[in-house]
């Protein structure tokens, strides 16, 4: 069958399963047989995709992610945020609308330790919400800064996004993508502040100062423990003591720890956490699952090959390809959920991307990035969701003040595609390139 048409068959009864309602997991299996129905025999088909299904989460490293998951959502309920909120007062607390740039540091940091944006805003906006309220924020300007912040967990790490990009894009080297996702990652958070501060002087917003009820010796104090699971396991893990697995098992165990010492946890909350992780975990391994199969259908039928073909018959210049796979990406991000996306279209763009020499660390670190706004964007923004959520907005009262953020992180996402060593300069001093 044309190349053409079963590209078309693929996405389009994938469009459709998806505009139904149907979850989607079920969207790509049922997509890819049918597709693959077009040129393989029911039997084949069913082989393939069972033994594909299988193999795609028969990978040591892909255990981290249930792991990290889990350590995410003890953390998310142990007691941290609050820690980290004071800390972060320590840097920001003399700057116009203090606390809604504690709330992105806080973010940065809780996000770095979580690896999950949506963890990141509903803990961090938890938190300072209340706060805000007392001292008259607009609703809006709190809201819009924890949404367009909360993101940065999932570049810097550590954070699963990068996990399941390696094992999709053959094998690349996690402790590398770690490594190379601090830079971009923290760009995002300062240009995040940087539109948090104009705001807050535009509409007279002052400084507040910090908690002063609690010393500066015991903000760091309390803060420490939680700072340092960031130094033990990305330490251990670069520095080739543990795997990325090991270090999420370490990640578990050093949060839980840190709980019972806080009191935060008992052990039927304990036994939610776990079953939360479970759900979660559940639904991401069997996209991934899933998703192997989609892989195969598309490098069966040649579909990637078609769409490189396609892009490259509209410039063979590599700042018009680069631009036009992230206004790609970034409609796929307002559609579709991270792990799909990287799933799907990691196998399509890579090869694209490294034809006009783009590494596959850098082209990791910038579909990534292209996901983080995707989280803070409609219609299935889940960041988006939560944070209006938690800060009482209506996604109407929220949109007009995100509209900045989301202006200087296009600019930052266009600094990291055509910037390789924001991407690659950390890894290179550390010898990981």
């Amino acid at each position: 069958m044309n190349i053409v048409l079963t590209t078309i068959i693929l996405f389009v009864v994938f469009g459709v399963l998806l505009f139904m309602g149907v979850p989607i997991s079920v969207s790509i299996i049922v997509s890819s047989i049918v597709t693959a129905m077009s040129t393989l025999s029911w039997d084949q088909i069913t082989f393939i995709t069972m033994q594909k299904m299988n193999s795609g989460i028969e990978s040591f490293s892909l255990l981290a992610v249930p792991l990290f998951i889990l350590a995410g959502n003890i953390m998310n309920n142990g007691g941290i945020a609050k820690r980290l909120v004071n800390f972060a007062q320590l840097f920001v607390g003399k700057l116009p609308g203090n606390l809604a740039q504690a709330n992105i540091l806080g973010n940065m940091l809780f996000g770095a330790l979580s690896g999950s944006s949506v963890a990141a805003a509903s803990a961090m906006g938890g938190c300072i919400s209340p706060i805000e309220k007392e001292q008259e924020y607009d609703p809006a300007y709190s809201a819009a800064a924890n949404i367009a912040s909360a993101p940065t967990g999932l570049l810097i790490p550590p954070t699963s996004a990068f996990i399941v990009y390696s094992t999709v894009a053959g094998g690349v080297s996690i402790s590398t993508l770690f490594m190379a996702g601090y830079v971009p990652g923290i760009l995002m958070g300062l240009g995040c502040m940087v539109v948090a501060f104009i705001y807050a002087k535009k509409m007279g917003i002052k400084a507040t100062g910090r908690d002063k009820s609690i010393s500066v010796a015991k903000t760091i104090w309390d803060a420490i423990p939680s700072l340092l699971l960031i130094i033990i396991v990305i330490g251990g893990i670069v520095s080739g003591i543990f795997t990325a697995t090991e270090g999420a098992g370490i990640a578990v165990l050093y949060c839980l720890i840190l709980s019972i010492i806080y009191k935060s946890i008992d052990f039927k909350g304990f036994m939610e956490i776990l079953l939360n992780s479970a759900k979660t975990s559940g639904i991401i391994l069997f996209l991934i699952s899933a998703s192997s199969a989609m892989s195969f259908v598309m490098a069966y039928s040649g579909i990637p090959a078609a769409i490189s073909s396609a892009l490259l018959s509209v410039s063979t210049n590599k700042y018009v390809i680069f631009i036009l796979m992230n206004v790609i990406l970034l409609i796929i991000g307002m559609f579709m959920d991270i792990t799909p996306a990287i799933l799907i279209f990691t196998p399509i763009f890579l090869p694209i991307a490294q034809s006009f020499g783009m590494s596959d660390i850098q082209f990791g670190v910038m579909l990534i990035f292209n996901m983080c706004l995707g989280n803070i964007t409609p219609p299935v923004g889940s960041v988006l969701f939560v944070g209006c959520g938690i800060g009482h907005v209506s996604i109407e009262e929220v949109t007009p003040k995100l509209i900045p953020y989301f202006l200087v992180l296009i600019v930052m996402l266009l600094l990291v595609t055509f910037v390789p060593g924001l991407s690659l300069g950390v890894p290179s001093l550390m010898g990981l390139v």
